[in-house]
């Protein structure tokens, strides 16, 4: 429990004994003192040897204070933690990964953040590069060439500095890659000999204003004019929102342009929340693959402009099957800056008319600006995607569930850094900037937790209710990421959906059977979580947080959930174990899985 005010320091036993050196006297005193200076509160850590120099820094030297050390069990959960905070906060954390074989365990997670554009400073090391410094066998086979390959593509930037002199200029450098638009995760490797070599005299640091990420671009002005006429003639528009910042201004400016121009917004369900759910402008519920109500929109919409959008190509597709639409198409965002030829996040290719090459939210304030205040609205208030009703199937369906949690929170304010297929929206709309942070990235299994524990850690003194739902298989990779909510309280709240199965899988499963003439009766061999059924709720209890379930009863639900939320507003984490049916209640044809992975 925290009782401390010091909130970069909220465990007694993470306080250090005695006095801190405050000598900048060794080489990772340097590194600790720039992730001060740049203003790093948490550094997400599996310890390691090849660090050992920069442990001692962050504790002897700055106190384990500014940053504070967030002890993690893997290294995969410390950047799944480091992404959850960047997502709730737009800001990075820092993360230490030991040698190669620590950035190998934390590649996924990596990832996850590459893809989903979410800056992070990550420290590597390695042992001596010199040859002549290595102990016998340990720093060898923890020594590499180029550590900084294993995870190039998918990373800003990387640099391994040869001397002392060298960190501040990387440190500042990093700062301002994984902080300027489109961000990213970027990745430092420190020497070993350096981290422990003795600095002679006083060293001397830049001012690190000097050197601060430089502001969001803005559209070019050519296409800025060319995209506000195009506006403000069309007669059916349709504005894709997705990826943007999170902050009450933005949001309202989101609002403000749609409203002026009359036009149907439509929700990404991978960027979260950008625009209010249940807004009358607003068309269907978000979505992660289009509904027929968004497929009619956008077939009538005669433009359609995407901001920030994510795969507006393959949008595009699922609206108009294979044919190139007729319809004006305008996109602001500046993703393409990353998309490298390594991996394939940058999606099918979209026609567009107008392309601002900027910060998306750049674009739609100086949109509105451009756009004249006195035009009549022309599109009619758009129908709520309906919720499929069910015939009561005697399981707890995720509608059940979500109405049992809107009862349990009541007019508290909730966070949802991560929710399953086919959660029902609309019964918890997303009504402000910080609903629903969106999905992983990269659809690496098993980063629900450490990314629901790192938003819980940014909204901690906020007022917020941070509660991340999740699948039983998500949660199972990743269930001791809930050591580090439980030893530092964080107050996040887990809830799995639990289908005991990876039941996304049986349905491709079935799919291809069904496509090949087999017995598609066969599509939960190898993927059920069964015989035995992995008591979810007491491994939650063994890394020291308080669970329930498995809830198989429906009148067991609301008791548990609200004895959740108590716990979480009381500060300390939370799990509740329910069983799902599935079929989310209802009947659900032989193959009627989609194609595709996920």
């Amino acid at each position: 429990m925290n009782d401390s005010p010091d909130h970069a320091n909220p465990s007694h036993a993470d306080r250090p004994a005695g006095p801190v050196d405050a000598n900048v006297a060794w080489g990772s005193d340097v590194a600790a003192q720039m992730l001060r200076r740049m203003d790093i509160p948490w550094i997400a850590l599996n310890p390691g040897a090849s660090y050992r120099g920069l442990h001692d820094s962050l504790v002897n030297h700055l106190g384990n204070e500014r940053p504070g050390i967030l002890m993690c069990l893997h290294e995969e959960h410390a950047v799944a933690i480091a992404h959850g905070y960047a997502k709730a906060t737009g800001k990075p954390l820092a993360v230490a990964v030991h040698s190669n074989v620590g950035l190998m365990h934390a590649s996924m997670a990596i990832f996850n953040a590459w893809c989903d554009r979410q800056p992070m400073l990550i420290l590597g090391a390695t042992g001596p590069v010199d040859a002549a410094a290595r102990r016998p066998w340990i720093d060898w086979v923890h020594t590499a060439q180029d550590q900084g390959a294993l995870v190039r593509n998918f990373i800003k930037w990387d640099d391994q500095p040869a001397s002392i002199a060298a960190l501040p200029e990387t440190f500042l450098r990093a700062r301002q890659q994984m902080e300027t638009g489109p961000k990213g995760p970027v990745y430092i490797c420190l020497d070993a000999t350096i981290q422990e070599e003795k600095i002679e005299g006083v060293f001397e640091f830049p001012d690190t204003a000097r050197y601060a990420p430089p502001p969001p671009p803005r559209p070019d002005a050519e296409a800025l004019t060319r995209a506000a006429a195009l506006l403000a003639g069309a007669k059916r528009p349709i504005i894709l929102f997705g990826r943007g910042r999170r902050d009450r201004m933005a949001w309202d400016i989101r609002v403000k342009l749609a409203v002026r121009l009359g036009a149907g917004m439509m929700s990404d369900l991978k960027t979260g929340s950008m625009v209010p759910s249940d807004h009358p402008l607003h068309v269907g519920a978000p979505f992660n693959k289009l509904h027929k109500t968004g497929r009619q929109a956008l077939q009538e919409a005669d433009l359609i402009l995407s901001i920030g959008w994510i795969d507006p190509g393959g949008l595009l597709r699922q609206a108009f099957g294979g044919e190139t639409p007729e319809t004006t198409i305008i996109h602001a965002g500046q993703d393409l800056h990353l998309h490298n030829g390594w991996g394939k996040e940058h999606a099918a290719l979209s026609p567009m008319d107008v392309h601002m090459i900027c910060d998306p939210d750049a674009a739609v304030a100086d949109l509105l600006a451009a756009l004249p205040e006195n035009l009549t609205p022309r599109f009619p208030d758009r129908a709520r995607q309906k919720e499929c009703t069910a015939q009561p199937s005697g399981a707890i369906t995720q509608r059940d569930l979500a109405a049992a949690l809107k009862v349990a929170v009541g007019d508290r304010p909730v966070t949802f850094p991560c929710l399953p297929r086919g959660w029902p929206a609309a019964t918890m709309p997303h009504r402000d900037p910080l609903s629903y942070l969106g999905k992983d990235g990269g659809g690496g299994v098993g980063s629900g937790p450490g990314i629901t524990i790192g938003a819980a850690l940014a909204l901690k003194d906020s007022g917020r209710l941070t509660i991340g739902v999740t699948g039983d298989g998500d949660c199972l990779m990743s269930i001791n990421a809930l050591w580090t909510a439980a030893r530092y309280g964080i107050p996040a709240m887990i809830i799995v959906a639990n289908n005991r199965s990876y039941f996304n899988d049986e349905m491709h499963q079935e799919t291809v059977a069904l496509e090949r003439g087999r017995n598609p009766d066969n599509r939960a061999v190898g993927q059920a979580i069964a015989d035995p059924v992995p008591d979810i709720a007491k491994m939650a209890e063994a890394q020291g947080v308080e669970a329930r379930g498995p809830i198989t009863r429906i009148e067991d639900l609301e008791p548990a959930l609200r004895e959740g939320v108590a716990a979480i507003a009381a500060g300390r984490p939370f799990l509740v174990d329910v069983l799902v049916d599935p079929m989310h209640g209802r009947e659900v044809p032989l193959g009627a899985a989609g194609r595709g992975p996920g």
